[in-house]
């Protein structure tokens, strides 16, 4: 087989053993470890002082000069190297911090506080706890950009409040679903810092770009919502007093001052430091991750258990993202070593398609890789395979980026692998089945591709702000 070949074969084996369940970040590693020794074998160059050895030279020194020379490959030192290049990334090091300000946000009782002023506040508008529900998850998403905590929380919180209000079960669920996927978009999303260092666009322009894309899906979201409470009134019963008393104007801005401003504060500062060139990403998670621990301490929530988890939950995850990133530039090096990248890019610019037609393929591409995988995996192993095909087709990496972004909404939303769905239904009543959630989702992944069509008829919804800021 020639080296193309054998690169193809690389890359049909990965994706075949990801599809047997295998760890992907330990299968990325040893796949580009065992087809790299193979790449870079050099026998003469890794058995040399092996080979020099005289006559004379003892059993034990000739087993230790066979043994050093069978990890005398090249592989090794690149694999050190993407290790090493990887845990010294300084756009990563927002990673870690970012998580930890979601996961101490999360775990400070401030969900419950903001659901339920939010309910009070917006009694009077049609379908008012699917809003609530919805800019509640929002802004949680937001400040965590843990798809799974934002689901599960907002399962345990809103749920029962709106099948009691006589909610129709997929309309509810579907809320729910698709609210606590937008922390993976809106600033300061954590899938952007991972698309920055996967694809070296300044991470600044990209938070600035998903800005205004995030809000119109948060709209699109909100007029269906409200749409449908209005044409269908009995999917969203307008609450009853018992459901949701009437209170005095003044303790409905008491409430919100206490629930809902710290958090929207929160993420405005780090935000704002970030967009307003005010603070690195790094700097501005590191604030986040400190105002993360007042806000815990001023709702009288900061504990050290509380604390502990929200460690522990930070180092397990960014372990494994640094995992796959580790094992993703191992294997895509080692790779385009043997040629299997020049093949991909000589078949894609053979095809002459359009920029319209690639950026088609490649979003359906990637819209079919979110029902088996998660999102950092599609953004560190897959989304690079498109990247050095963009200059060719005359598309910019920022614009793509957010696409993208859009896009991976969808593989939280779309079955047989809706992940925010089995996350919503291991913590719903036995009366909400999987069907339920799977039917209520689907007017919600409608709205996503509406806002990537959007998107791209009016790329200055990208453009706008970062060119406002930065400049051209």
């Amino acid at each position: 087989m020639t080296d193309p070949q054998v690169a193809l074969l690389m890359l049909g084996l990965f994706i075949f053993v990801v599809f047997l369940g295998f760890p992907i970040a330990f299968t990325l590693m040893a796949m580009g470890i065992g087809f790299g020794y193979y790449a870079y074998f050099d026998g003469d160059r890794m058995w040399r002082a092996y080979h020099r050895l005289s006559e004379t030279a003892g059993a034990l020194e000739r087993w230790s000069d066979w043994i050093a020379g069978f990890f005398n490959n090249r592989i090794f030192d690149l694999f050190i190297n993407q290790t090493y290049s990887v845990m010294s990334n300084e756009v990563l090091t927002a990673v870690p911090l970012f998580l930890f300000m979601g996961y101490i946000v999360e775990r400070a009782n401030i969900v419950d506080r903001l659901f339920s002023t939010l309910n009070v506040a917006s009694k009077n508008i049609p379908g008012s706890m699917g809003v609530a529900a919805l800019i509640t998850c929002a802004l949680f998403a937001t400040a965590t950009g843990i798809v799974g905590a934002v689901v599960t929380l907002m399962g345990l919180l809103a749920l029962p409040a709106m099948l009691k209000a006589r909610y129709d079960k997929s309309f509810a669920t579907g809320i729910i679903c698709a609210g606590g996927t937008l922390g993976i978009l809106i600033p300061p999303s954590i899938m952007l810092i991972v698309y920055a260092a996967a694809s070296g666009v300044s991470i600044v322009r990209l938070y600035a770009g998903a800005l205004l894309p995030g809000f119109i899906l948060v709209g699109l979201y909100l007029v269906y919502v409200m749409g449908r409470s209005i044409l269908q009134p009995h999917a969203a019963p307008r609450p009853t007093a018992d459901e949701v008393p009437d209170v005095p104007i003044g303790r409905v801005v008491w409430m919100l001052i206490t629930s809902f401003f710290p958090l929207a504060v929160l993420i405005l500062a780090v935000l704002g430091s970030i967009l307003f060139g005010l603070a690195t990403p790094t700097e501005a998670a590191s604030i986040g991750a400190l105002g993360g621990i007042v806000l815990a301490a001023g709702y009288r929530a900061l504990t050290f258990q509380r604390l502990r988890e929200s460690v522990y939950l930070t180092a397990r995850t960014t372990a494994m993202v640094c995992w796959l990133f580790v094992g993703s530039y191992t294997f895509s090096s080692v790779f385009s070593y043997l040629g299997g990248e020049q093949i991909i890019a000589n078949f894609v610019t053979g095809l002459d398609l359009s920029p319209l037609t690639f950026l088609i393929l490649a979003q359906i591409i990637i819209f079919l890789l979110g029902w088996p995988l998660e999102w950092s995996e599609i953004i560190i192993i897959f989304v690079p395979i498109f990247l050095p095909l963009l200059p060719h087709f005359g598309i910019d990496p920022l614009f793509f980026g957010i696409l993208v972004a859009l896009n991976l909404q969808t593989s939280f939303l779309t079955p047989p692998m809706a992940m925010s769905a089995y996350y919503l239904k291991g913590i719903s009543p036995p009366e909400v089945q999987l069907t339920d959630i799977f039917r209520g989702v689907m007017p919600f992944l409608f709205m996503v591709f509406i806002a990537m069509a959007i998107v791209y008829a009016a790329p200055d919804a990208i453009y706008w702000l970062p060119n406002l800021v930065y400049g051209r």
